[in-house]
């Protein structure tokens, strides 16, 4: 296999965290999911987004930062590393929740960091209509998520159309998820794990 390092990567609600861990399961992969119930401004963030957007992108960063250089710098004997998200989500999150100078600041900051992580040999893009999210969103009944806006959704849709358009290095697989039953149906799970076996162009791969 010549992807080592995959991550997957979605909205708010698109079932990311899941699939990751049946993946990594199947497929004996070292797993890295995101530790956002640590984040002590994630909830204060629902409640006042201009107040605390800067702690919440900021401390989100630092913890990712921390999580994805201890585990993929250190670890060179696993065949596979699943993450449930990459670095780049922190500057999607911020570039819709930061203005001004606060996110010319965050910028500066991600891109020192961002130089100095193993990037991603593919990453796996989980699409899907804001409908479905805001039903995943409602099932899974995180209560300071539950009053997430349809349009903030959206915002961050953009943002992630947005960055994939301009990257030309790493390989993105977008996967219209909403045609797809991968955790009841062994025939589309059996073709995510093969998407995860073939190599792809950097850019944009749309599947």
């Amino acid at each position: 296999m010549s992807h080592k390092y995959i991550a997957l990567e979605g909205n708010i609600g698109s079932g990311k965290t899941t699939l990751s861990t049946k993946l990594a399961e199947t497929l004996d992969a070292r797993l890295i999911l995101e530790e956002f119930k640590e984040n002590p401004f994630l909830p204060l963030f629902y409640e006042n987004p201009s107040r605390y957007a800067f702690s919440l992108e900021m401390a989100f960063l630092a913890d990712r930062y921390h999580q994805l250089q201890q585990y993929i710098a250190n670890d060179l004997f696993q065949t596979i590393t699943l993450a449930d998200y990459s670095i780049y989500k922190s500057l999607i999150f911020a570039q819709n929740n930061l203005k001004d100078q606060e996110l010319v600041l965050y910028k500066n900051l991600f891109e020192i960091i961002a130089r100095s992580l193993k990037q991603p040999d593919l990453v796996i893009y989980f699409n899907r209509p804001i409908s479905t999210l805001l039903t995943h969103i409602k099932k899974r009944n995180r209560p300071y998520e539950q009053n997430i806006k349809p349009e903030y959704l959206s915002d961050i849709q953009s943002h992630y159309t947005q960055l994939f358009k301009q990257n030309d290095k790493i390989p993105v697989v977008v996967l219209e998820a909403d045609n797809y039953d991968f955790l009841n149906s062994d025939e589309d799970f059996k073709h995510l794990q093969d998407i995860m076996f073939q190599n792809f162009s950097p850019g944009l791969n749309f599947l």
